[in-house]
């Protein structure tokens, strides 16, 4: 049973919400990346860690909200694409470690507010994470469809 997409209509509306998922994620990881780079001494140095990430706590999670509503909408054009597709399949995985490591372990390593070795490699997973998620989406134009992980692995 085939169900029509509204977004399959027009030429526009795949890059437009496209361009809509970038910024939700850009507002995300732009706002986590900066607290990271204060847990990594990387600037700032007269703000705390912990202060910062109060400050966008609230851009950081209207970014998330943003990229996995318009996500799910772009997944909803061709999902057998999407989800034969190891990359797109990656890509969810990292995401949702990321989302679970920013408000689980990263939250309660930036509210301690110590330049800590554990306060640096928290920093650095954060980093880590988020970037394989940016990878997986570069990656899903990349990658042939019907390349599932089961495929890749050769799961029988």
């Amino acid at each position: 049973m085939f169900i029509h997409n509204p977004l399959n209509d027009s030429e526009l509306s795949f890059p437009i919400l496209e361009c809509i998922h970038i910024i939700g994620f850009t507002f995300s990881l732009g706002t986590i990346a900066v607290v990271d780079f204060r847990l990594l001494d990387w600037g700032m140095p007269h703000q705390k860690p912990s202060q910062l990430y109060q400050d966008t706590a609230a851009f950081t999670l209207v970014g998330i909200i943003v990229m996995i509503f318009s996500g799910l909408l772009l997944f909803s054009s061709d999902p057998d694409m999407y989800y034969l597709n190891v990359a797109f399949d990656l890509k969810m995985v990292f995401l949702l470690l990321a989302i679970l490591f920013n408000y689980t372990i990263h939250r309660s390593a930036v509210l301690e507010d110590a330049g800590s070795r554990r306060a640096k490699a928290v920093g650095w997973i954060s980093l880590g994470l988020w970037s394989a998620v940016i990878f997986g989406g570069i990656f899903l134009a990349f990658i042939n469809e019907g390349l599932s992980l089961k495929n890749l692995l050769m799961i029988r």
